[in-house]
């Protein structure tokens, strides 16, 4: 299987759209749930939390990249700077930090190495885009929750190392990328 990666832009927003809205997909969230609402404080419905995440991609923050399998939208990594982000574990004085926030493949595509296919694109593209610092918060291996956030062996894998503990389940986890 031969998987293509880009990253979202206003180009390609539609493609990000329908794999949203596709079966399974996390649709309830469109990845807001660790960005703050550039359009209001409000709590959002799901209509307004894509459009608060196509806004982003409107002003052309980066948001994350798309997986395709032969043109076709089969997964999502959110990677993006830590500043268009909530800190998802406290402070940090590291400058240009990126976060991994979320995995998505489609059903019919897991376990086939997808996840780490988009962590490896996620990383390279953070440092394209000048980042010193990729971040993320994967759960335990066992954890019954979290498991769109990554997992350890995954991240350590490609390099991660575990600085501490976010919350119960999970692991706050750094890659120096820097040149």
């Amino acid at each position: 299987m031969k998987i293509t990666v880009s990253e979202v832009t206003k180009a390609n927003w539609h493609d990000l759209e329908a794999l949203f809205e596709s079966k399974g997909s996390p649709h309830y969230c469109w990845c807001m749930k660790w960005r703050p609402n550039p359009l209001s404080h409000r709590i959002m419905n799901k209509a307004q939390k894509k459009q608060a995440l196509k806004h982003y991609v409107d002003r052309d923050v980066p948001i994350g990249i798309i997986g395709y399998e032969e043109g076709i939208p089969i997964s999502w990594c959110s990677i993006a700077p830590r500043e268009t982000c909530k800190a998802l574990w406290g402070e940090t004085k590291l400058e240009k930090v990126w976060t991994v926030a979320c995995f998505f493949v489609k059903r019919p595509y897991r376990g086939k190495g997808i996840t780490e296919t988009l962590l490896h694109a996620a990383i390279e593209y953070a440092k394209k885009q000048g980042a010193n610092y990729v971040e993320a918060t994967p759960a335990d291996s066992d954890s019954p929750s979290y498991g769109f956030m990554g997992r350890i062996p995954l991240l350590e894998k490609a390099g991660f190392q575990i600085i501490g503990k976010a919350g119960t389940r999970r692991h706050y986890m750094l890659l120096d990328i820097r040149p």
